[in-house]
This record gives structure tokens, C-alpha cells and sequence, in this order.
């Protein structure tokens, strides 16, 4: 992607080093320059985190507010592939300018942030799904919804089933997903130091083998992980691929009118077959040799078919926001940037508001209008926390830069 400062309209990487770095296969050539910032991954995180929490809080009706319901893929892969991009950009720099050693350990301290992230989340949402059963008259629901069973009958071993990510209530896939790729980001480096291509052709393989052979990670009792990192790794590591360099050779195929049409073209297609889901009778119009070629279009091992829904959304989207666009500096686009800023820390707020809302949704039974107020007041939640993290990081950052220093010259006498 493009920097925000930058107008010369490239799709997904324009600014970084100038063409005679590009020649190297042995040296990634950033996407964005350093000490710049570009604002359309923060607007576009922040808006995956939105749409996130309302697919959570509201499965049933407020989707149709989101992309969920409207083609393959959904806002999880907007949140993957702006991860890779980003964690490219940050660590991957630190790895190419200070040495492996010390890059591996600025990633492995980001992987243990999110790791404890994730076990504070834990612990927050059994305590609300623990005080909803203990009020509610439908307890035995809550349970089963949460999928949490395990953990009221034997919370010692499932405790320590959490611990290795093998066991989490729904909704709390992502960041255990997020922890396993990070992890292996330094390996992607490692790739990219012997040829800059060569971290995208091993993911490529790698996804290939997980469909021939089912490749996976099991969780307690016998189940499977609803993000299979070896199939979801293949949108992280071409989101770290951008970043280092791929992106801007994508540029020209990307400015290509006819790449912009075939997009619109399998989004339309693709929001067709959605609506099959909800229409049975627009099935009749989907020829049988056709169903049984997509279908099943699986979530969990990443399907193909969502991965091009995914493009597709992205060609689209950056050719309406391109590099420089004035909108970014709205304040409508402000609170989508702020929250994209604050991305792990407003995930999992988005998480643990989601079932409380949900749980509020439930026992009133409640309409279209509530669940459209449980939505936005969700959604504003998260933004004035944004906000507080904004200010605190700022206030600190100026009282550190404006705290003198002081020499003690005297000299302590007996």
C-alpha cells in the first residue's frame, strides 16, 4: 500500500526506495519509507475491527451491515492481511537493519504481548459468560453457544488446555491464529534475506499440502482450530510479501482497467452465489457442475475462492482510496484510523463488548432497533478507547521528551 503523502497513484506499495533498490532479489525493498505512516492500513484495520464486533454481537441481523453477507470472504481477512503487512513493515526492517538475532526477539516479544493478550481476554469473557449463566434462566444456551461446556465441568485441565491454545469459547479464534503466524515470522525473513520471492512460493506450497493432505492443529476434545494456521498463513505471508517489496511490482497489474472490471465481475458473481444461501430459489440459476466445483467454500482451511474474493475487495477498494486521498484526513475517517492504531487492544475490548451485547440482544429478545443501538454503542465504546490510548500514549511521550535531566555534581563529604 501507499503512503498517504504519496500521489502517484500505485496500488498497493508506491513509496520506498527508488527503482535501482528493486533489482536485488536478495534485498526487500520496503513498500513505505521509514518513518512514515500509511493511514489507509489503519483505516481499513479499524474498519475490519467494526465489522468484526458487529458480526459478533449481532450474527443474525446486523451482517447485512458488513461484507460478510455479501461475498466469500469477510473482515477477517482484511485483519490478516493488514497484520502481515504491517508486522512486515515494523519487524522486518528491525531484521534487516540490526541483525536476525535481535529482529527474532522484537518479534517474539510482540508474540508474547499478544499471548497474554488473549489469556486476559479469556479470563474477562468466562467471567461474563459466567455471571450471564448465574442470572440468566436459560443458562444451559449461553453454554453451548459459547462452546464453554469443557471449562464449567473440568476448569483445572481446560485452564491448562488454554494455555497452550488449545481450548478458547467462540469467538476467540483470531488471536491464537495471530500468535502461531507471528511466530513464524522470522522464518519469512530468513526467506526473504536468500530471495525476496521465495517466502511467498514456500507459503504457496505449504497451502497446497494442507489441502492435498489436510494439514491442521487440533484443540481439546478432539477438534480442530476454525482458522487452520496452515491454510491462513498463505494471507499473511502475501501481506508481508507486499510489504517487502512485492506489492509495488503487483502496481502495474493492478492500474490495468481490465484487472479492476474481472474484480468487479467475481464480486458480483460471488454476491450472487451468497444470495443462494439466503434465496433458494436463485439456486436453479447455478449450474450443477458448477456447485460442485466451489462448493465447499471452507472458512476454516481458507478456500481459494475467498482468498480472490479478498483481491478482488482490495482492487476495488484502493482504486476508490487511492495514495493521498483527501478523506483520510476527515474527521469521519478519524475514529476507523485511531481504532486501526490500537488494533490489538480495541480487538479484544470489540470481543468481550460482543457478548455482552449479544447477551443483552438475547434476554430482551430484542428488535432491529436495539440491536442497531447495541451495534453503535459497541462501536463508539471502542473509539473513545482509541481515543483514551491516543491521549495517554501522547501525554507520556511529552512529559518524557520534556523531563530534564539532572546531574548531581556535589560531592557527599564525611
Amino acid at each position: 500500500m501507499t503512503s498517504s503523502e504519496d500521489t502517484s497513484g500505485t496500488k498497493w506499495a508506491a513509496l520506498g526506495p527508488d527503482a535501482s533498490s528493486l533489482t536485488s532479489a536478495s534485498k526487500p525493498a520496503f513498500a513505505i519509507a521509514e518513518g512514515q505512516r500509511e493511514l489507509r492500513l489503519d483505516l481499513f484495520r479499524g474498519l475490519a475491527l467494526w465489522l468484526i464486533y458487529i458480526d459478533h454481537v449481532s450474527p443474525d441481523r446486523l451482517t447485512w451491515f458488513t461484507v460478510r453477507n455479501y461475498g466469500f470472504s469477510d473482515a477477517a481477512e482484511i485483519f490478516i492481511y493488514i497484520s502481515g503487512f504491517t508486522a512486515a513493515l515494523v519487524y522486518g526492517r528491525a531484521t534487516f537493519e540490526t541483525g536476525f538475532v535481535i529482529g527474532t526477539a522484537r518479534v517474539l516479544r510482540r508474540v508474547w504481548q499478544i499471548y497474554t493478550a488473549h489469556l486476559l481476554l479469556f479470563l474477562v469473557l468466562m467471567a461474563e459468560i459466567a455471571y450471564v449463566v448465574a442470572i440468566s434462566d436459560k443458562p444451559a444456551f449461553y453454554i453451548g453457544e459459547m462452546e464453554v461446556a469443557d471449562f464449567f465441568k473440568e476448569p483445572g485441565p481446560v485452564m491448562i488446555q488454554t494455555l497452550l491454545l488449545r481450548f478458547r469459547p467462540l469467538n476467540m479464534d483470531v488471536l491464537p491464529l495471530y500468535i502461531v503466524l507471528m511466530a513464524f515470522l522470522p522464518l519469512v525473513f530468513l526467506l526473504a534475506r536468500l530471495h525476496r520471492d521465495l517466502p511467498l512460493f514456500a507459503s504457496i506450497v505449504l497451502y497446497v499440502l494442507t489441502i492435498r493432505y489436510d494439514l491442521h492443529l487440533t484443540t481439546y476434545r478432539d477438534g480442530f482450530w476454525s482458522f487452520n494456521p496452515c491454510g491462513w498463513q498463505l494471507l499473511f505471508v502475501f501481506g508481508a510479501w507486499c510489504a517487502l517489496g512485492g506489492g509495488r511490482r503487483l502496481s502495474p497489474i493492478l492500474d490495468s482497467p481490465l484487472v479492476f472490471w474481472l474484480a468487479v465481475t467475481y464480486l458480483c458473481a460471488a454476491f450472487f452465489v451468497t444470495l443462494t444461501w439466503y434465496i433458494p430459489a436463485l439456486e436453479s440459476f447455478i449450474p450443477g457442475w458448477l456447485a460442485r466445483l466451489i462448493y465447499p467454500i471452507n472458512k476454516t482451511d481458507f478456500d481459494i475462492l475467498r482468498f480472490a474474493h479478498f483481491l478482488s475487495l482490495a482492487v476495488v477498494a484502493l482504486r476508490f482510496v487511492p495514495g493521498g486521498w483527501r478523506g483520510l484526513k476527515s474527521p469521519l475517517a478519524r475514529p476507523l484510523i485511531l481504532c486501526g492504531q490500537y488494533s490489538l487492544q480495541i480487538f479484544a475490548l470489540g470481543v468481550a463488548l460482543s457478548f455482552a451485547g449479544y447477551a443483552i440482544l438475547t434476554e430482551l429478545d430484542a428488535g432491529l432497533v436495539l440491536h442497531v443501538i447495541v451495534g453503535i454503542g459497541g462501536i463508539l465504546v471502542m473509539c473513545g478507547a482509541a481515543r483514551i490510548f491516543t491521549w495517554y500514549k501522547r501525554s507520556t511521550t511529552v512529559r518524557e521528551r520534556a523531563k530534564p535531566v539532572v546531574f548531581d555534581l556535589t560531592v557527599q563529604t564525611r
